[in-house]
């Protein structure tokens, strides 16, 4: 089985302990830390901006993948790529133009993601696939951490798979939502490449041993 590229995700950290949370990621296997920016109007709660990020920068040199769950992303790719995004990933439900912004994150020097929600198709990124670094399947409704996992995920990424093959295509498959050690090896056999986990990992007594474990594969 491949090794995945294990990307935490900080908004099921503790947010009066954001320094120490970020610094326990650094130390550990985890290879990104990724960032969910909420506006409470494309989804219904409100996370992190730019001032947060920036602060959290300089605590690690692990890439930031940041999940953009806003609406009209397009006007904020400058400045979330300032404040250090390595991976800018935008929702194809919120892009008017998702080809322009695509390439305006790569425009920036940053690598392009597109999100699809449990709903969207796959089918619906044909058209981009050549032009993106990463697509991240949803397997849960986002908004909320410590969801349940969504079944028909394992469906959507083997498609999603095939397709990139179909296409000669070399982006990353990202998983987001209800990854635990028990859905990953499936997850991983269906295609996927990035597992993203939160509540499982900072509600675990040990998460750097958490993370460790879904990057081997050991439970």
């Amino acid at each position: 089985m491949k090794t995945p590229i294990i990307a935490p995700s900080l908004l099921a950290a503790n947010f009066a302990h954001l320094a120490q949370e970020v610094a326990m990621i650094d130390q550990s296997q985890a290879d990104w830390l990724h960032i969910d920016v909420m506006d409470g109007s494309f989804v219904p709660n409100i996370s992190f901006g730019f001032v947060v990020m920036e602060a959290l920068r300089p605590l690690t040199a692990k890439p930031f993948d940041v999940h953009l769950m806003i609406q009209n992303p397009e006007r904020y790719l400058e400045r979330f790529v300032q404040a250090g995004a390595n991976v800018v990933t935008v929702h194809l439900e919120a892009c008017t133009h998702l080809h322009r912004t695509i390439a305006a994150i790569k425009n920036l020097g940053a690598k392009a993601g597109v999100a699809l929600n449990p709903h969207s198709s796959v089918a619906l990124l044909q058209d981009v696939l050549s032009d993106l670094d990463l697509v991240c399947l949803m397997s849960v409704n986002p908004g909320f951490g410590g969801q349940h996992f969504i079944e028909n995920t394992y469906k959507k990424c083997k498609m999603l798979s095939e397709m990139r093959q179909q296409s000669n295509a070399n982006f990353l498959i990202e998983i987001d939502g209800g990854v635990t050690q028990q859905n990953a090896p499936k997850l991983l056999h269906s295609g996927a490449d990035v597992l993203v986990a939160g509540n499982f990992v900072f509600s675990s007594s040990n998460p750097p041993q958490t993370i460790a474990e879904l990057k081997t594969g050991v439970n």
